[in-house]
């Protein structure tokens, strides 16, 4: 069983310290954390959803995943999987404007993409944050 240090950082979220093993754990957390850090066990960490690391929380000598900062994170994951494919869309749109054809499928592709992170908004678990893709 490999324990780690965790503190909630400037930022309120969590830090992992993983001794090096030169030092015992205790020297450890003395030396290089601050006051208030725990020694926990790495298993009891929510390592499932380190995607959402920086929306770890500890509470209580608990980290959990905070949701809301999960969507957060979430929605900033799909606007840059969205970049390329809104760009491609855009050379569509133009091609299209350019032959007088047909506008409607890329525009609603478009407005796909642009609504895709309200999906995030419509989440209830973190799976499924973790399973929302732009395809």
């Amino acid at each position: 069983m490999t324990q780690v240090i965790i503190f909630t950082n400037e930022d309120g979220g969590v830090s992992v310290c993983i001794p090096t093993g030169e030092l015992s754990i205790e020297e450890t957390q003395v030396k290089d954390t601050p006051e208030g850090s725990i020694i926990v066990n790495k298993e009891d960490l929510p390592n499932e959803y380190s995607d959402f690391f920086n929306a770890w929380r500890l509470v209580d000598g608990v980290v959990s995943v905070d949701l809301t900062a999960a969507k957060e994170l979430t929605k900033a994951r799909l606007r840059a999987e969205r970049v390329e494919l809104l760009a491609a869309q855009d050379v569509l749109f133009q091609r299209a404007l350019e032959s007088n054809a047909d506008t409607t499928a890329i525009v609603a592709e478009k407005q796909r993409l642009r609504d895709i992170t309200t999906l995030a908004d419509q989440a209830t678990t973190l799976d499924e944050l973790k399973a929302l893709e732009v395809k």
